[in-house]
């Protein structure tokens, strides 16, 4: 799509500020205005890809499903009622295009190589001979579920709230904070582990 061109060449630029206008930009958008459009992709398009490579790891990755989220997003738009936010909105296509890229490369790894779907993480140190180990914390949270990952990076590095984080996840907000804690229990007892053995 023209309205979407330079999107995957490189990671998106710094955050851009929403138009104080954004309801019109979003109803001239929703008119077929593909100008309106570009002004939401370029308004979001960051945090979309944040979330993408919080959830899937892998930059190249994230630049195509937060690609197609904004391609699904444009043809959704006439659907939009307004009933959440706009970002709030978007953020659940890039999840659920996320888990389907997950779902995909998952399927992927079964039919190429059978151990690698035993024990995904035993494949990181392949990727640690040119240089430093990745920081701890960013392997802890790979180490998570899918869910509890994106639950964590929602409400903590998205800074949203339970009910927003659980709307953008398609959840009800009980099971999000299962979710929620969960991922927490799992952090600090890895971290316990990694403490003691470094005693």
């Amino acid at each position: 799509m023209a309205m979407l061109t330079g999107f995957e060449s490189a990671p998106p630029a710094p955050l851009v500020p929403v138009p104080p206008d954004e309801r019109q930009v979003i109803a001239r958008a929703q008119r077929g205005d593909t100008a309106a459009f570009r002004v939401l992709v370029e308004s979001h398009r960051a945090r979309a890809y944040a979330l993408a490579l919080r959830v899937l790891r892998s930059g190249a990755d994230a630049e195509e499903v937060a690609q197609d989220a904004f391609v699904k997003a444009w043809a959704a738009l006439p659907t939009f009622r307004g009933d959440a936010s706009f970002s709030t909105w978007l953020h659940r296509i890039v999840w659920r295009r996320a888990l389907d890229r997950l779902a995909e490369a998952k399927a992927r790894r079964r039919r190429e190589e059978a151990v690698a779907a035993d024990a995904p993480l035993r494949a990181a140190p392949e990727h640690e001979s040119g240089g430093a180990a990745e920081p701890f914390a960013e392997r802890l949270l790979e180490a998570l579920s899918p869910q509890q990952r994106a639950a964590v990076v929602l409400f903590y590095f998205e800074d949203r709230s339970i009910a927003q984080a659980a709307m953008v996840m398609g959840l009800p907000e009980n099971t999000f904070k299962t979710h929620l804690h969960r991922a927490r229990a799992a952090l600090r007892e890895a971290w316990r582990q990694q403490r003691s053995e470094e005693r």
